[in-house]
């Protein structure tokens, strides 16, 4: 029994331990202090979605799955009560512990303009006066990807169902900072 309750308890440390960085060739553009989703949000050129453009560049977030711990106690044996309804020999129990996925881990991809993979300074500082136009930023305009400038990224982009600090093509474009060219929506964006 205890060797069995020790392999538990070895087992449940192995879990705890942090794995490797992700070495899928991603780009993180958002300090790790700052990133959302355990693994972050993740930007790289022409890496993508199955029908990914080679020439735009797109944003990964992964939210990992839900996962809760049901302990029960199962009943083995019933009481066994002699003729005058006493008990003679009481129930016995195993305990049973038992995870559940309660939410399914997802992955969501979006296009973001590629000025987000180098975090340009400029393109940075812009976004943050169209974020501040809209009550969103109060910071100072610095150029930097900061904590306030990912959090109004984040507030902007959530009511239009992207919960995300990395800000997306279509929220870019909703904010003047990339240009809608038909042209090339039919091959791809550069952004």
């Amino acid at each position: 029994m205890r060797k069995l309750i020790l392999l538990a308890a070895l087992g449940g440390l192995s879990a705890c331990q942090t794995s490797a960085p992700d070495d899928t060739g991603f780009t993180s553009v958002i300090e790790p202090s700052t990133h959302s989703g355990a693994a972050g949000v993740q930007v790289m050129r022409g890496i993508g979605p199955p029908d990914a453009n080679p020439s735009s560049c797109y944003g990964r977030e992964i939210e990992p799955a839900v996962i809760e711990t049901v302990t029960e106690q199962i009943m083995v044996e019933p009481e066994q009560l002699d003729r005058d309804g006493n008990v003679r020999r009481p129930a016995v129990f195993v305990t049973s512990t038992e995870q559940r996925i309660v939410e399914d881990r997802t992955e969501t991809w979006f296009e973001t303009p590629c000025a987000m993979q180098i975090a340009d300074p400029e393109y940075i500082a812009t976004l943050q006066r169209a974020l501040e136009a809209r009550g969103h930023y109060t910071g100072p305009i610095t150029g930097v990807l900061d904590r306030a400038t990912v959090r109004a990224v984040r507030a902007y982009q959530a009511p239009q169902g992207l919960d995300s600090g990395v800000l997306s093509l279509a929220a870019a474009r909703q904010l003047g900072l990339s240009v809608w060219d038909p042209s090339l929506a039919a091959g791809g964006d550069a952004g």
